[in-house]
């Protein structure tokens, strides 16, 4: 019962956290309080809003502890704010599957690619030549690149488009250096998880896009657990 009362007192504060601008430091040490991989499933159901945090996150193998959460979102906080001086590019804070901090970047499809097309153009390469940077200077932190398609079309047309978009930019920020083992999840999410209404074409335009997400390898989790984590 006493477990049961702790932890029902930390998913309160993580539905408060989810409706304010708490940094990922904060919510990090709040989530390490309530146990950390033991709620991470829920938390990342949470925090961030959009349903996706169980999407991510590395094998952690132990709980997580106050001070690993608090050293991993102060982490986050650094490589969100490098993220957001890369052009063109939309951040924002998400949680993982371990109820980590984490980091989710969006490029439009307007921005990367041609209608239709996977071809990356000149400022998409520009773009991410910059974002590159941020993966090479955070190397511990894992990455996931989803592609995603608006309505138009069928399922036989975008499954294929979003996942090539997605290796479109896979393969473009490996050329700019970034290391083949940082890149744990290459997938198209094809038209299933709109953030816009497709009626519209405003709406099918934010719907065409590549996510990439950051989050805490498990290399970084052991170095935040034994508090060596810089």
């Amino acid at each position: 019962m006493k477990n049961l009362k702790i932890n029902a007192a930390v998913l309160s504060g993580l539905l408060l956290l989810s409706g304010c601008n708490a940094n990922n430091t904060t919510k990090g040490g709040l989530i390490g309080a309530g146990g950390g991989a033991a709620i991470g499933a829920l938390a990342g159901r949470l925090i961030g809003g959009n349903g996706k945090g169980t999407a991510i996150g590395a094998v952690a193998g132990t709980a997580i502890g106050t001070t690993a959460g608090i050293l991993i979102g102060k982490k986050m906080d650094k490589a969100k704010a490098a993220a957001e001086a890369v052009k063109n590019a939309q951040v924002e804070s998400v949680t993982d599957a371990n109820g980590l901090s984490a980091v989710k970047v969006t490029f439009d499809s307007g921005i990367l690619f041609a209608t239709n097309k996977s071809d990356l153009n000149a400022a998409a390469k520009t773009s991410l030549s910059d974002f590159a940077k941020v993966l090479k200077t955070y190397s511990d932190a894992d990455v996931a690149i989803y592609g995603h398609t608006d309505n138009t079309g069928s399922d036989a047309i975008n499954n294929p488009l979003s996942e090539k978009r997605a290796q479109s930019v896979e393969n473009y920020l490996r050329s700019c250096g970034v290391a083949t083992n940082q890149i744990a999840i290459v997938e198209g999410k094809g038209s299933t998880e709109p953030i816009a209404d497709n009626s519209t074409a405003a709406g099918r335009t934010q719907n065409r896009r590549v996510e990439v997400y950051l989050y805490a390898s498990k290399a970084m989790i052991d170095a935040a657990n034994a508090g060596t984590l810089q």
